[in-house]
């Protein structure tokens, strides 16, 4: 049609066959994307935990602008965004948070943003305003479908409760509702503080912790091909995946697929698909 309607000039249907081709090129990338997301769990609603690194208050501010650039996201995506714990920073931001976010191929779209991610900026709370390098790191796991047998022992447990703080809002009180729960044999630790009734508290810990362990397992197989827990050990330099540079001048780049923005701003407000995308192709390169 564009061919037919190049040689006869007509400028309305060129118009309209060139719109068409961009509609059909941005389908056929949806289309190739979701052929990407073939994974086992890639279809699943997703936990997704946020660290800070060493470095005080700057780091626990860095923290908190992760999970509102992922609640952000999350909202764009017209997704479930619900938060599961969070431990406030002493002066400012986090020291951690717990999130869930709910939505079609969650999983799979979020999956490679577990790492280090780096902050370069002035600091807001350096009265010489200094530069500063802070780093917090994003750890992403599925939630787990409930046909997906992991077994967990009594006794290999610790169950904690303590008196919720923090966010939370009307769901925290007085009582010691929140739960702590350390499956011993791992060392792997889950909480959460966002319910009332420490009952369900300690219902959404069991189902963290049995995505957790169904992870820790995969993990294990994978050691000898990818060095995934070596990339966990430190929230600092030499580990990040993906640098957010503010000041002297302003770029986020992925360390590991190159792609690029000189726009921090659009990205820490939630547009992430070009990044999560081509983290997608270049694991299937």
């Amino acid at each position: 049609m564009f061919e037919l309607a190049n040689e006869e000039s007509n400028q309305q249907v060129i118009i309209e066959v060139i719109k068409k081709i961009r509609e059909l090129k941005g389908q056929v990338k949806k289309n190739e994307i979701k052929c990407f997301l073939s994974n086992e769990n890639d279809s699943l609603d997703c936990f997704l935990e946020i660290h800070a690194g060493a470095g005080g208050t700057e780091s626990q501010d860095w923290a908190e602008m992760l999970r509102r650039m992922y609640a952000k996201w999350s909202s764009n995506k017209g997704c479930k965004f619900e938060l599961i714990s969070e431990h406030k920073g002493d002066e400012a931001g986090i020291k951690s948070s717990t999130i869930k976010i709910k939505g079609e191929y969650i999983y799979g779209y979020l999956k490679n943003e577990s790492g280090i991610h780096r902050l370069v900026r002035i600091s807001p709370f350096d009265s010489g305003a200094r530069r500063h390098t802070s780093f917090a790191s994003v750890w992403v796991y599925p939630v787990l479908d409930e046909n997906i047998k992991v077994e967990i022992l009594e006794k290999d447990l610790r169950i904690d409760t303590y008196r919720s703080s923090g966010a939370g809002g009307q769901h925290v009180n007085t009582t010691d509702s929140a739960v702590r729960v350390t499956h011993l044999p791992t060392n792997i630790v889950v909480q959460c503080q966002n319910e009332r009734s420490q009952h369900k508290n300690k219902e959404t810990c069991m189902t963290m912790l049995k995505a957790r362990l169904y992870e820790h397992e995969i993990e294990k197989k994978e050691k000898q091909d990818k060095n995934i827990e070596n990339s966990k050990s430190e929230i600092g330099w030499g580990h990040q995946i993906r640098s957010y540079v503010l000041h002297p001048y302003r770029l986020v780049k992925d360390n590991r697929t190159g792609e690029e923005s000189s726009d921090p701003d659009k990205i820490l407000n939630g547009e992430l698909d070009n990044f999560l995308e081509s983290s997608l192709y270049k694991l299937h390169d």
